[in-house]
């Protein structure tokens, strides 16, 4: 590193205040439940506890864990409590080496291994396979491997969306999509902390623990989080999933700094999703996925959270034909009309209108349903109910 990558590579970091200290330590010390699919028990864990036996175990077995940080909207919480975005997914990143297919494998191998640790007394764990406790109790399971990144994902699952995501990576060319989401927190300091020290933490006796922002300069990128920036860099690297995510920072009230940004990034992702999601069923699943992960314990907003994207796609769309924009507005006004199905309610919005035409490929009871339960009174009442109008952004 020269002398003048020195300063910038500095602006990358930050060290944590006493009280963003304490928040991330009542993280990592939270029982976080990891519910177990038919009639498995659910499991209760610390983030803290499973850090520390799955990086022993992977240790034992001869892969080194250089660091554990914890990242996501879990650390932009810490780093600012007051976002409005909370925190879901508990993200935990453990850099080491993955070699080969047979690190993959052994990663996998070892943190099933570990969920018996935490199976309530009682349970017969010597009749239980890793096949069995993957199907039980992992969500997602990716494998990433090519010539720019190396690293997997092994989720576990929580009914309410607070999975615990456990990533390790070799290499990772894009770690992050917008500033907001840029930040890892080191948290090896901490927990060598809790490990040995027999004095409990204050303000004046506490580790020192780093903060970092892969963005590119840390005091930046907290100062767009503290005022709900949307900001990012090289734009057309971020993959088509960035879209799904920026209509739900707008949703939350984060908004780009100027009209042109917003414009020109909304472009770049609207031609990226139609990149890697060129198939309406491929657009389908990845949106149905998306409102799973992301709106457990809060359904109530996806109906506010698709009204957004449809608009977005339908300003900023510049790279389809005609009749495939429309099929994917379509697609969008239909996911919606479902949302408010499954509800059985009208949006509170001010001078709502809701305008009704199903999607040709559509066959879903729901939209009966809704017909019956939504539109057939709006009709009644002299509503125009020829097409769909999604208003609530």
């Amino acid at each position: 590193m020269s002398s003048d990558d020195a300063p910038e590579r500095s602006r990358r970091f930050c060290v944590l205040s006493w009280e963003q200290v304490q928040r991330l330590d009542s993280i990592l010390r939270e029982s976080v439940p990891i519910h177990g699919r038919g009639n498995f028990p659910t499991l209760s864990v610390q983030p803290q506890h499973i850090v520390q036996v799955v990086r022993a175990r992977l240790e034992e077995k001869g892969l080194v864990v250089q660091d554990v940080k914890l990242n996501g909207s879990a650390a932009s919480h810490v780093l600012h409590w007051d976002t409005g975005l909370g925190y879901k997914d508990l993200d935990l990143i453990f850099g080491l080496r993955l070699a080969d297919d047979q690190a993959f494998r052994l990663v996998m191998d070892v943190v099933l291994d570990c969920l018996l640790d935490f199976l309530p007394a009682g349970v017969n764990k010597g009749r239980l396979t890793p096949l069995t406790l993957k199907e039980a109790y992992v969500q997602k399971l990716v494998k990433v491997c090519n010539d720019t990144d190396r690293w997997s994902l092994i989720s576990l699952s929580n009914n309410t969306g607070k999975n615990v995501e456990l990533k390790f990576v070799d290499s990772l060319r894009r770690q992050f999509e917008f500033s907001v989401d840029s930040f890892q927190i080191a948290l090896d300091s901490l927990l060598l902390f809790s490990c040995c020290s027999e004095t409990p933490m204050s303000e004046s006796f506490h580790p020192t623990v780093l903060g970092e922002s892969v963005y590119g300069d840390f005091l930046e990128a907290l100062g767009h989080l503290h005022n709900r920036t949307i900001a990012t860099r090289s734009p057309e690297e971020i993959r088509g999933g960035g879209l799904l995510k920026y209509c739900h920072l707008l949703v939350r009230g984060f908004r780009a700094a100027s009209e042109a940004e917003m414009k020109s990034l909304q472009r770049y992702m609207c031609s990226r999703f139609f990149i890697d999601f060129p198939d309406i069923s491929e657009q389908r699943h990845k949106l149905e996925a998306y409102l799973q992960s992301h709106f457990a314990g809060v359904e109530h907003q996806r109906y506010a959270y698709l009204g957004t994207l449809r608009r977005v796609v339908d300003e900023s769309t510049v790279c389809l034909m005609g009749h495939e924009r429309r099929q994917t507005l379509r697609l969008i006004s239909a996911l919606a009309l479902r949302m408010l199905a499954e509800q059985h309610a009208i949006p509170a919005c001010a001078n709502v209108t809701c305008y009704y035409q199903p999607a040709p490929y559509v066959h879903d009871v729901n939209f009966s349903n809704y017909y019956v339960a939504v539109v057939r009174p709006l009709v009644a009442m002299g509503r125009n109910c020829s097409r769909i109008w999604l208003p609530c952004n």
